[in-house]
């Protein structure tokens, strides 16, 4: 299983935009991820197509499970 901490927010033209981290803490709190959010718009680390990110949208971590099947011919 594999984990991701998708966080969205939205860029000056109004789009938006995704960014993720894979493997996020176990125990990472809202607080925390809300936090790092705020200081990605505070300090303006990161630009889009549609400009500099301007508003925090939502954050969610995506959990997905990867089954193997059997599928070769004998």
């Amino acid at each position: 299983m594999t984990k991701k901490l998708l966080m969205s927010f939205r860029n000056a033209d109004g789009n938006r935009v995704s960014l993720s981290i894979d493997d996020p803490r176990a125990n990472v709190t809202d607080a925390e991820v809300k936090a790092a959010m705020q200081m990605v718009l505070d300090e303006n680390i990161f630009d889009s197509n549609g400009g500099a990110l301007v508003q925090i949208v939502d954050a969610t971590i995506i959990e997905t499970t990867k089954t193997d099947l059997d599928v070769e011919e004998a």
